[in-house]
């Protein structure tokens, strides 16, 4: 296996008429290469591009189980790691343009409608996930499918739970298990913030974590089904005036240090025990372990309260699908191996083992294998995959669309910001000019 670090490595994209699929033909930044089955002969060449170098990792695990068990059909995996937004727009760029693209992609869950527009580029994996759908949390799968097909495999649910620093909130005297509610919640930050020197949580104002999956959780959203403008519908505004209310009304909450959750300013106020908790999905588990050791062992994860009795407790949030491309000469393997990956029961273990991730496939959650110890139990507490037994139903779909990048652009650079750090705009009069921008745009 051969690892090449790269910086500032700027190249032209080539917009050539010839074949094939090299994956050097991406310009910008190569961060990383990695290159693992190149000493096996006969190995058959694979390209992945991606923007998160963990996910190389999980695939580098992947590869090696895939030759051991495929000796006849082994592949030889190119990964490469480039900045968000250029690995994303030369993908865009070399799918439209029908050549350059990499035999296997992952594309970010905001930006994945931006492939699905007009003829589709990307191999329909209908044949690989629709065996498997009755162990799946099929709610990760409808968000990457365009008319009945399916063209992209998530590597988490995205469960959104709240993590509680349980020796703050033990300070404060409140039984972490006594909050069902919103309510309730509000009622435990007061007790906090009169018996400790944190505060109960922060919200983001330069991100859109905080806001999405409070209105996913009451079954709003941005869009509705049929791709409408919803993001300035009563539930939204109240929603967001709810999240102001937490920091100038109830005076429990702060705004992030750096304005999102995964900021360096951030990690360290909550390493610092600034707040008794955090709201974001299961996968900010790992963000714990790198870079807030000082929280090892003090953190419990709950549900989300509820906003009314037996209201949803959960919502799925970020994502990544990865997708096999269109000018791949090896479709069949490709296909194969990413289910291999990322649909099988062993692969879904090693999304928890590797990346500490809550895997799609739910019938592995309370197997043998997911028990076993590891540092994300040792950090937290053993008992992770039952409280996402009891959610699991209680996630709603997401209905991402060609507008979804917009709106979330507008969410992050214009309605957080001027609502909660400005408070030059009410939620009403941010959502409202949010919406208005956004359908602007789908008439030009």
């Amino acid at each position: 296996m051969k690892k090449l670090v790269i910086a500032a490595l700027s190249s032209v994209f080539l917009l050539s008429a010839c074949g094939g699929n090299n994956a050097n033909d991406a310009s910008g930044d190569l961060e990383e290469q990695t290159v693992v089955g190149d000493d096996i002969e006969g190995a058959t060449e694979l390209t992945f591009w991606n923007f998160q170098e963990l996910h190389t990792q999980f695939f580098e695990d992947a590869v090696i189980r895939w030759n051991e068990e495929n000796p006849d059909r082994p592949i030889q995996l190119i990964a490469e790691t480039y900045p968000y937004d250029q690995m994303h727009n030369n993908l865009l760029l070399a799918l439209q343009s029908g050549s350059g693209a990499p035999d296997i992609a992952d594309i970010e869950i905001s930006q994945f409608a931006n492939y699905l527009q007009g003829e589709v580029q990307l191999e329909a994996l209908n044949d690989v996930v629709e065996p498997e759908l009755d162990d799946l949390i099929t709610s990760r799968f409808d968000i990457y499918a365009k008319d009945g097909n399916y063209y992209g495999i998530d590597y988490h649910v995205g469960a959104t739970v709240m993590f509680y620093n349980e020796e703050i909130m033990n300070e404060a005297g409140v039984d972490i298990d006594s909050i069902e509610t919103w309510d309730d919640y509000v009622e435990a930050g007061e007790q906090v913030v009169a018996n400790t020197d944190a505060v109960m949580t922060t919200v983001e104002s330069d991100d859109h974590f905080t806001f999405w999956c409070l209105i996913s959780q009451r079954g709003s959203d941005y869009f509705d089904e049929n791709g409408d403008v919803i993001l300035d519908n009563e539930t939204n505004v109240d929603t967001l005036q709810f999240i102001y209310d937490l920091v100038y009304e109830h005076e429990i909450a702060e705004i992030a240090p750096g304005g999102y959750h995964h900021a360096e300013e951030y990690y360290g106020f909550m390493n610092d025990g600034g707040a008794a908790s955090l709201m974001m999905p299961m996968w900010y588990m790992g963000r714990f372990l790198d870079y807030m050791e000082d929280l090892d062992g003090k953190m419990q994860i709950r549900p989300l309260p509820m906003w009314e009795e037996g209201g949803n407790r959960s919502a799925g949030m970020g994502g990544t699908g990865t997708v096999v491309t269109n000018q791949t000469e090896n479709s069949e393997l490709a296909k194969d191996f990413l289910a291999f990956a990322k649909l099988s029961e062993e692969g879904n273990v090693k999304l928890w083992e590797i990346l500490g991730f809550d895997p799609p496939r739910h019938d592995v959650w309370d197997s043998p294998a997911m028990a076993e110890d590891n540092r994300f139990y040792q950090y937290f507490h053993d008992d992770i995959f039952e409280i996402l037994h009891d959610i699991r139903d209680e996630i709603n779909n997401l209905n991402i669309t060609e507008q979804t990048t917009n709106a979330q652009q507008e969410i992050n650079s214009n309605v957080m910001h001027s609502v909660l750090r400005d408070q030059s705009r009410t939620s009403q009069e941010a959502l409202e000019d949010a919406a208005d921008a956004i359908r602007s745009r789908m008439i030009e």
